[in-house]
Formats: C-alpha cells, structure tokens, sequence
C-alpha cells in the first residue's frame, strides 16, 4: 500500500495553497486541508464498515476491530452509512419501518389533505405524529408539552408554506426505509407499502430527508429498524424546516426529545420498535 502523506508534505500543501505566507492565513489553508482530510478519512473507513455491516458483521465486532464503543462508531458513521444505503436504493422501500411509522405515513397524507396541500412537508409529518398517542414519539412530544393543536394553529400560521419545498433534495433520499442489516430487528417490520403510489401527496425535498435523517438516528441507536421516535429526531436535523421551527418554538428541542426518547426506550425490551 503507498504510504500516506508525511507531516512534511501536508504542511509544503498548505504553504502552497495559502493565499500569503502570514501565519493566519496558512492556518485558514491548514483548517481546510484538515478538514478535507478528515472527510476523506471517515468516507474511507465508512465504506468498509458498511461493507462489514452487508456481510453480516455485528456493531460489536465492527467497534472492537477499531477499538472503539458501539456508541463512538454509531454516531461517527451513521449518517455516512445511511447516505450510502439510500442512495443505492432505486426506490422508496419501507421495509424497516415499523407498524406505527407505517401509520405515519398514511397520517402525514391525510393531514396534508386536511389542511388543502398537494404535497407531504415536514409539518405534516410532524402532525402525524400525535395520531397515535401510544407510539414513543407522541409520548415525547406530551412529555414536552407541545400538543397537536399547538402544532396545526403554528402551521396554519406559517402563511405560504408551499414556498421552499422543492429544495434540491440530497441524493438518495427517495429510499430511506432499507437500514443494514445483520442483526435481528428489534422492532418487528410491517409488510405492504403505507399507501398506495399515486394515491397521496408526493414527499417534499425536506420531508424525504428526514425519512432519510431518520435512518441515520436510528443507525446512531444501534437499532435496524425505523419508529416513530427516529422519525421526530429526524425532523430536527434540517434546522430550517417547518417542523424544526414549530418544535423549537414551542420549547421542544432536540436534546429534551433525545432524553426523553432515550429514557423510554430504556423500559422497552429487544422486541419493542414504535
């Protein structure tokens, strides 16, 4: 294998790729080339454990083999794992999702019909999530106080909110049901597609990352499948979306949700996936 580049070389890069030879300047050069770097790096080792990940290797033997937790390489790899996985799946698949996110899915339709809309946004799916009061994610939202009609008045109040909904979409994200495999689904897959094609709403841009954000939290738990909880902690993730702001606004942020998602599922057993 050709040895990587000396210290020498990198810094001779940097030198050359500065825009003076002032030290603050070479160090802006030296941040991006680090950075670059470190990219480069954790594509790299993110294919291979995806590739351990396809051959069946567990989370367990993946993180010993880098002496590393569970917990280091899930949240280090997870969303590099899932861009690869939804990108070489040519189609939505909901084959990891559980009976509940099935239901969201429908949900999130009829909510966009209800409120006159031709298309399924993040606000949608945000409402959906209080149509099942017992899955984790509606139990995280009452546990922060925010209830379905603080949501629907908050959205009503957004005015024009078809604007900024084609945002050019990340690649891949039309497929994000399909997680890796190699462990045993610890929450237990439905069967059948949550709708029919043709008879709802298409995704927006945003709404299709979250389905794909919503693999890589679920990536981060260690889990293979996907609940209604790794879809509310996906919604968070694009920081300018509708939801992200009804959420926010409304005092429900990220790491509260993460805490309280966190804690119930603690009392579920291997079985459990809402």
């Amino acid at each position: 294998m050709a040895p990587p580049p000396t210290l020498q070389e990198l810094i001779e890069t940097v030198r050359q790729d500065s825009s003076s030879d002032q030290p603050l300047d070479q160090l802006v050069a030296a941040a991006a080339a680090a950075a670059q770097l470190e990219e480069t790096t954790d594509a790299l080792l993110g294919h291979f454990v995806d590739r351990c990940r396809r051959a069946g290797r567990s989370w367990t033997e993946i993180s010993a083999a880098l002496g590393v937790t569970k917990q280091a390489v899930h949240k280090r790899f997870a969303s590099a794992i899932a861009s690869q996985i939804v990108a070489a799946t040519p189609k939505p698949t909901f084959e990891r999702f559980t009976q509940r996110a099935r239901h969201l899915m429908t949900e999130s339709s009829q909510a966009a019909i209800s409120l006159g809309d031709d298309f399924i946004g993040t606000e949608h799916l945000l409402l959906a999530l209080f149509a099942d009061p017992e899955g984790v994610a509606a139990k995280a939202l009452a546990a922060m106080d925010v209830s379905e009609d603080t949501v629907r008045a908050a959205i009503l109040a957004a005015g024009d909110r078809a604007a900024g909904q084609e945002e050019p979409s990340p690649a891949g994200t039309a497929a994000a049901g399909e997680p890796a495999t190699g462990e045993p689904a610890t929450g237990e897959p439905a069967t059948g597609e949550p709708a029919a094609a043709g008879t709802r709403p298409p995704f927006s841009a945003p709404a299709k990352r979250v389905l794909r954000d919503a693999l890589a939290v679920a990536l981060e738990f260690g889990h293979n499948y996907i609940g209604t909880e790794h879809i509310l902690l996906g919604l968070y993730r694009n920081e300018d979306s509708l939801a992200t702001r009804i959420l926010t606004q409304a005092g429900a942020i990220e790491t509260t949700a993460r805490a309280h998602i966190t804690a119930m599922l603690g009392g579920y057993g291997q079985s459990s996936g809402t």
